[in-house]
């Protein structure tokens, strides 16, 4: 990660802190292991929460975020796992996929152009690996802070973090934080 050197104020740090970009040696791309190993890890909550969310309502489009998305090979990981759970959804209650839109959130400094290139491998994957079986997948950046609003209310189905959270430096009501360390 870079950090700019000069004293900056609260809240401008937002603009300064980034993962290092590209796929060089120092990059966040060669350097994001252990990301990886926690985001497998909470596979199954993810899952869990998608299995039912889909089951009480049956969306034709489910719209998700991945806040704090990253800009290597975990980018795609999560959506992944949301599309796996989706389909098994979809199969057990005999429905239709629905669509799948996705908005990968991070600070500007993102590298989203290697998110982008990308993409033609993942949506190949999703067309081998489930046959042309699941709805289509829409993935679009939503570069910005999570500091303030990003999305419409009421816009979201599902909201991924796996390390975003920690970067919060209050939380406005004690019940959220609670929420947020316990559940």
């Amino acid at each position: 990660m870079e950090v700019q050197k000069e004293p900056v104020g609260d809240l401008q740090l937002h603009q300064v802190l980034r993962m290092n970009e590209g796929d060089g040696d120092n990059s966040y791309s060669n350097n994001s292991l252990f990301q990886k190993k926690v985001i497998i890890k909470a596979k199954p909550i993810l899952q869990e929460t998608i299995v039912q969310l889909y089951s009480k309502s049956f969306p034709e489009c489910i719209t998700m975020a991945d806040m704090g998305c990253s800009s290597g090979p975990n980018t795609f990981l999560p959506i992944w796992e949301v599309i796996e759970a989706i389909d098994e959804s979809s199969r057990k209650l005999n429905r239709k996929p629905p669509i799948l839109q996705v908005f990968l959130n991070d600070l500007p400094g993102n590298d989203f152009n290697s998110i982008f290139r990308s993409l033609p491998s993942f949506h190949k994957k999703l067309e081998e690996e489930m046959g042309g079986k699941f709805g289509p997948c829409f993935i679009a950046a939503m570069p910005g802070s999570f500091y303030g609003r990003l999305f419409p209310p009421r816009s979201l189905h599902f909201v991924h973090s796996s390390y975003s959270l920690h970067w919060l430096s209050e939380v406005n009501h004690p019940a959220i934080a609670y929420k947020l360390l316990v559940e």
